[in-house]
């Protein structure tokens, strides 16, 4: 018997079809460790189905960890409002194919934030420096989309770093969006162009990531 829960993800991997979401950011400037533009643009255009990731030991340990963070974040930050619906999904008015599914909205000063959260278990010392006092490139992409795609006005990124010997190291990184406009209108210039290969159904140039 399919639970009501699958609906509800069945409903929302279509409705994902739809666009582009924070994740996917990073693939569309060819910054993505996980996933090439032209890959993505195969996915969106239908040629291709994306991998299905939910199996993965370590996709299913985020996934679990996620509320639980969420409700440490709450009470370490008494004074925030946190909410949080499973599959809701916000779109910038003005571009409907740039869109958002968060993992927390935060409410503080009348000022309405995004939160996300971040699972890692750095493998060595490299990826551990990537988060020291910065975050690393392709979530910091994923922050400026979901700013560009909710119109709110800050951000927080709770990673929550797994250390391989046991243990973890929880960290903060704030984001104002006043900070980052011109990164953010960047960005959104770069998305419309993407979407315009896709509905022209034309294979856009391969975006390489730096060295």
């Amino acid at each position: 018997m399919i639970t009501t829960d699958m609906h509800f993800r069945e409903a929302w991997l279509m409705k994902r079809r739809s666009g582009i979401g924070a994740s996917e950011a990073a693939a569309v400037l060819g910054i993505s460790k996980w996933m090439s533009s032209e890959r993505l643009w195969e996915i969106k255009t239908g040629k291709a189905e994306a991998d299905d990731l939910s199996s993965s030991p370590i996709v299913q340990y985020g996934v679990q960890c996620e509320p639980h963070i969420r409700e440490l974040f709450k009470l370490d930050y008494p004074g925030y409002d946190v909410s949080h619906e499973e599959y809701k999904i916000i779109r910038n008015p003005e571009y409907p194919f740039i869109f958002a599914t968060l993992d927390g909205e935060i409410r503080h000063d009348n000022k309405h934030g995004v939160l996300e959260i971040k699972t890692v278990q750095p493998r060595n010392r490299i990826v551990w420096e990537d988060w020291n006092e910065r975050v690393p490139q392709q979530y910091f992409v994923q922050i400026l989309h979901q700013l560009l795609a909710t119109g709110y006005e800050f951000a927080i990124l709770r990673a929550y770093l797994k250390r391989s010997k046991g243990g973890a190291s929880i960290r903060d990184y704030k984001f104002e969006r006043t900070n980052y406009h011109k990164e953010i209108e960047y960005l959104k210039n770069e998305l419309a162009k993407f979407w315009g290969y896709i509905e022209r159904d034309e294979r856009p140039p391969l975006k390489l990531p730096p060295l």
